[in-house]
């Protein structure tokens, strides 16, 4: 993968719902415009009832969101659908602040479930330099934004929202570290002697060192090497 061409399907964080609807006109439905017409519903809601979204109308910004779905399946080849990605983060984050924060959610709460998914997506984003993406099986169980917010619009429902962002803060988290655990294991990292002390011939030692290692560098400790990013 180019990691200065990565696919910006991949930077959505879409659900599988979203990927399923986005096969059934593949390209028909601009990226661009879909997600900002998500993105102005959901604030037109958000401060029209001041975040205080109940019944039906708390599912209107998924449902609004839903449409950009549709748009998943494009191969986002326009000069501005590089900022479809940045208009769906923003949009779920300010989802799931208004209506956490307006819905009695602690402050505290809110903002750890704000940066779980903040690290989710920067993980993301960051692995295209690497030449990788997220296994298939993680992006999915991580939701996608539009999987998240069906799951708060759910807790709303039933006014549980207070622990839904709990679970699911814990879950991401979990999740996040999981992921981050595996990968790390599986790299490979060189064994390399740190520079010897001067005064105690330890120069010369440290010189046969790298020598015998194939380091020129006088024994400097060589970082990792990460295959999967």
């Amino acid at each position: 993968m180019d990691p200065f061409n990565s696919d910006l399907r991949i930077l959505r964080d879409d659900s599988r719902i979203s990927r399923l609807l986005g096969g059934i006109a593949p390209g028909a439905v601009p990226p661009l415009l879909s997600a900002l017409t998500g993105a102005l519903v959901v604030g037109t809601l958000l401060a029209a009832d001041q975040g205080r979204l109940a019944g039906i109308t708390l599912f209107a910004p998924v449902a609004a969101l839903l449409l950009s779905g549709l748009a998943s399946g494009h191969p986002h080849d326009g000069r501005f659908d590089w900022l479809v990605p940045p208009v769906l983060r923003l949009t779920e984050y300010g989802y799931l602040s208004v209506l956490g924060l307006a819905s009695g959610v602690p402050g505290p709460l809110v903002f750890v479930l704000l940066v779980v998914v903040l690290c989710h997506h920067r993980d993301e984003a960051a692995r295209p330099a690497a030449g990788t993406v997220r296994p298939e099986s993680v992006r999915a169980a991580a939701l996608g934004w539009d999987g998240r917010m069906l799951v708060t619009a759910v807790g709303g429902a039933f006014h549980t929202l207070t622990p839904v962002y709990g679970i699911l803060a814990g879950y991401l988290a979990v999740l996040l570290v999981r992921e981050a655990v595996r990968t790390w294991s599986a790299t490979p990292v060189a064994d390399v002697r740190a520079d010897a002390a001067p005064g105690d011939g330890g120069a010369d030692r440290a010189g046969s060192e790298a020598t015998r290692t194939g380091h020129a560098d006088g024994g400097r400790p060589a970082a990792g090497t990460n295959g999967e990013a």
